[in-house]
């Protein structure tokens, strides 16, 4: 079967934004004083075939901690849908 993932990368909650912070500091000078927090990520899209979920999911989780994400600074999730 065919998949698609859809594939959420972010920065863990312990490390710093830069990247976000610059996005809320500019948000403020625009007098969008209301918001409190901005995370940046990465987002993918990926085709994939497998035999069903489940063998599709862990392509995913291997593929994702294996190239998408560094392991010190960032964590993902994932919707994975039929195609």
């Amino acid at each position: 079967m065919l998949y698609l993932a859809k594939i959420y990368v972010t920065y863990k909650p312990s490390i710093l934004d830069p990247q976000g912070e610059v996005i809320k500091a500019a948000l403020h000078r625009l007098d969008f004083n209301t918001v409190e927090g901005v995370n940046q990520g990465k987002y993918f899209e990926i085709k994939l075939t497998a035999a069903d979920e489940a063998a599709a999911s862990e392509l995913v989780k291997a593929f994702t901690t294996e190239l998408l994400i560094n392991h010190n600074t960032e964590t993902y999730r994932f919707d994975l849908e039929e195609a």
